[in-house]
């Protein structure tokens, strides 16, 4: 049974930094691509960020340049490096694993910025 577990979140000024952390358990982590979703309130959840299992990576529009998806195999974790933080950041961050499409979630993290 896949496990996910965020962590990281918090509350932050615009302009600041976070990195979320999820950690894997139950899978064969190097197999499996890892995703991170956001869903801010009233809003559907969304993709961030994506990373495949050989490394490749993607962001949604709005976050490139200022997030960095990465994983260490060696640790069954997925990190979120999020810089330059602003307002519409806002929202409860998912992590997300799945070899053809994404079906694990994570019970996810606040991730609160200040204006």
């Amino acid at each position: 049974q896949v496990h996910l577990v965020e962590s990281g979140g918090g509350l932050v000024q615009a302009g600041g930094s976070l990195r979320l952390s999820c950690a894997a358990s139950g899978i064969i982590f190097s197999s499996y691509a890892m995703g991170w979703y956001r869903q801010a309130p009233g809003k559907q959840r969304d993709l961030v960020a994506a990373i495949t299992k050989s490394g490749s990576t993607n962001y949604r529009e709005s976050v490139k340049g200022r997030f960095t998806i990465s994983r260490d195999n060696a640790k069954n974790t997925v990190y979120l490096q999020m810089n330059s933080l602003k307002p519409e950041d806002t929202a409860v961050y998912f992590c997300a694993a799945g070899r053809l499409a994404f079906d694990s979630w994570g019970q996810g993290t606040q991730v609160t910025v200040s204006s």
